[in-house]
């Protein structure tokens, strides 16, 4: 994959043409757009770009000041097709990429022409009588405070990996676009801020109502064991509010994509061919 980057936008990520057909993926949560290169080699046909959100990989933190809400990302997805010239595309998202691109195709029914998800059929919800519970979170969590000094590229990736379900491989890969040498050792460069808790969720009334407004053709791919990321019975009621909705389940955990690309690529490829 080659990377790019769109100073105007303040976007980055990587790119790889095998076709023409425009497929714009969307990473997950403090990853990058290097989790989507073990699904690039079963994808043909396909213009692959992998999209760094900002904050992310290479893409330019927000400016000083600013909070992040996942649903600004849809507008950072928006700029990308446009720089690109695409009119209509294809989504790819795992976990916050898949919750941004349901939100991107329920806004513009018109531009998006199908959706793989993995891991991210919506956003994580919160019940209508949690809003100031919700708000003092954040104000008690908003608060910048000293990254974690490793001293060797190999200790970053290993703290990583335990911290997550990745393994050192996986991780690895991110490594490539996320870590920064800092002061003689190594840190992970994602702007701190986003890992601030939110000031905002949506009820499950709205992310229902969100799903249920996407006109495209949807593959949903989720965790057996289940991730635990949507808990069963809201995944369900999710999964039936799709108006053109397929599932599978596929073991290897919330980040199953880069575990096991050899399963959920073929799948993935046949989904985008129909």
């Amino acid at each position: 994959m080659t990377p790019f980057e769109w100073p105007e936008l303040g976007l980055a990520g990587l790119r790889q043409t095998r076709g023409e057909r425009p497929v714009l993926a969307l990473h997950g949560w403090l990853d990058n757009a290097r989790s989507h290169a073990p699904l690039a080699p079963y994808l043909d046909g396909i213009d692959l770009v992998a999209l760094e959100f900002p904050g992310h990989g290479r893409s330019r933190p927000r400016p000083e000041g600013v909070r992040y809400h996942f649903d600004d990302y849809v507008f950072d997805v928006l700029a990308a097709a446009d720089r690109l010239g695409w009119s209509d595309f294809h989504l790819l998202g795992h976990s916050l990429g898949g919750a941004v691109a349901c939100l991107t195709a329920a806004a513009c029914p018109e531009r998006v022409r199908s959706l793989v998800l993995i891991e991210g059929l919506g956003p994580i919800s919160a019940p209508p009588d949690r809003a100031a519970a919700g708000w003092r979170q954040a104000r008690r969590g908003s608060h910048l405070r000293p990254r974690r000094q490793h001293p060797t590229p190999a200790s970053a990736v290993a703290a990583r990996a335990r911290n997550s379900d990745l393994d050192e491989r996986c991780a690895e890969l991110l490594a490539e676009r996320g870590l920064v040498e800092q002061d003689g050792g190594f840190v992970w460069g994602h702007d701190l801020r986003l890992t601030w808790p939110s000031t905002q969720r949506y009820t499950e009334a709205q992310v229902l109502d969100l799903i249920a407004a996407i006109e495209c053709p949807v593959m949903n791919l989720y965790s057996d064991p289940p991730s635990g990321l949507v808990p069963a019975r809201l995944l369900q009621r999710r999964l039936a509010a799709l108006r053109k909705g397929q599932w599978r389940a596929f073991p290897g955990g919330h980040h199953l994509h880069m575990h096991h690309p050899d399963q959920l690529g073929p799948v993935i490829q046949e989904f985008f061919d129909v």
